[in-house]
């Protein structure tokens, strides 16, 4: 096996963390006052609320399938179908291809903080932007054979951000995600 130079592996460890953000969501105070005849403003606000809920439980799915399929190196790992569509869903699947098949793999925990910023239930289909202050210090990139964490891989804290696609059977699924690693949170 070739020696890859260190980015490569930084590459990798950006290819999985996709996703996330900073705790810069929404601010209290910041709605605007309803009028006495709320209820259609009521009624597309829970319908908000439901998009939010069911985003950031797709959100939560993906990086605790991200995590068991990187610890097992399995990129065929059937959770990540269940919580993942394209295009993220097959770059998920090389980055861990490619630690497998350089006998890496990920161990330890990563810690998130998801945050919505929008909600665009008008637009076809329907979206939901997450942030994530990814907190990856104690997740590590090591070699399998003897556990050593693999030189020019370690992480710390970053912005990620990430988009929750409702798909027509209805449910939602994280199908874009970047890794922002030049912005810690």
């Amino acid at each position: 096996m070739r020696a890859r130079p260190a980015y490569l592996w930084i590459a990798l460890l950006a290819g999985t963390l996709l996703l996330g953000g900073t705790a810069c969501g929404n601010r209290p105070g910041s709605a605007a006052p309803r009028p006495v005849d709320a209820a259609p403003a009521a009624s597309a606000d829970a319908e908000a609320a439901e998009a939010e809920e069911a985003a950031l439980a797709a959100y939560a799915g993906y990086l605790a399938a991200v995590r068991k399929a990187e610890q097992a190196g399995d990129p065929l790992d059937p959770q990540l179908r269940k919580y993942l569509a394209d295009p993220l869903l097959t770059r998920v699947r090389i980055t861990i291809r490619d630690a497998k098949e350089r006998g890496a793999m990920r161990t330890g925990k990563l810690v998130s903080s998801p945050t919505v910023t929008a909600v665009d239930l008008s637009s076809d289909p329907a979206t939901v932007s997450i942030q994530d202050c990814i907190d990856a210090t104690g997740y590590r990139l090591v070699y399998r054979k003897d556990r050593k964490v693999v030189p020019g891989s370690s992480s710390g804290r970053h912005l990620a951000t990430a988009t929750a696609t409702r798909y027509p059977d209805g449910r939602w699924l994280i199908n874009a995600g970047a890794s922002h690693q030049d912005q810690p949170c």
